[in-house]
């Protein structure tokens, strides 16, 4: 059941966020549902394809699919002044995903008895894949690869699952909470990694 939730939570969060930025682009309908679906199911394909898991698995999730796409079809149906207050609740959407989707990859991986680094590695692309081809293909510079603290949370949902540390599934929705607000608190007060530029001022 922890597992389902928070797939339905991961693909409901991370349709909406592709969808917005694809209408924020000004792409056409069929473009908003690409870039939703792409963002929704990305991460989960990469994984797949990096832990050993066939790609035709991705074709079973049929009813994720479905609540992708009515997700969808309510933000597109909302009324503009409504969408306009993206930017207030678009990075919110975004935490919701990445931890639900983390969370979801490295159970995936334990299921699957893979080692501590493939979990860690199932985790990251399951909660980040999703989101680097959605700014990708919205010609925008991917969150993760710039000095934000993203990928990070990721790697510790990875570790805490992998070591067992985490397991039931009360101590689960506490860390999918958990991250989600440590990712709100990041961008909220401008957490950053160390950059190191070759440019020369």
């Amino acid at each position: 059941m922890t597992w389902e939730v928070l797939s339905m939570i991961g693909t409901i969060a991370f349709a909406v966020s592709g969808a917005i930025i694809a209408m924020e682009e000004k792409y056409d309908i069929f473009g908003v549902f690409i870039l939703g679906i792409v963002t929704a199911f990305g991460g989960g394909a990469i994984r797949n394809l990096l832990i050993g898991v066939p790609f035709s698995a991705l074709w079973s999730q049929g009813l994720y699919f479905q609540i992708a796409l009515i997700a969808m079809i309510i933000v597109v149906l909302f009324p503009n002044n409504l969408i306009k207050h993206w930017q207030k609740w678009g990075n919110l959407f975004d935490a919701i995903g990445l931890s639900a989707f983390a969370i979801q990859g490295a159970l995936y991986a334990v299921k699957m008895h893979h080692p501590l680094g493939a979990v860690i590695v199932a985790a990251v692309m399951t909660g980040i894949g999703g989101g680097i081809i959605r700014d990708l293909l919205a010609g925008r510079k991917p969150i993760v690869l710039q000095s934000e603290i993203y990928a990070v949370w990721a790697i510790l949902t990875g570790l805490l699952i992998g070591l067992n540390v985490i397991s039931s599934p009360l101590e689960l929705y506490v860390l999918f909470v958990g991250i989600t607000i440590l990712r709100v608190l990041s961008y909220t007060y401008d957490w950053k990694l160390p950059i190191r530029s070759l440019h020369v001022n």
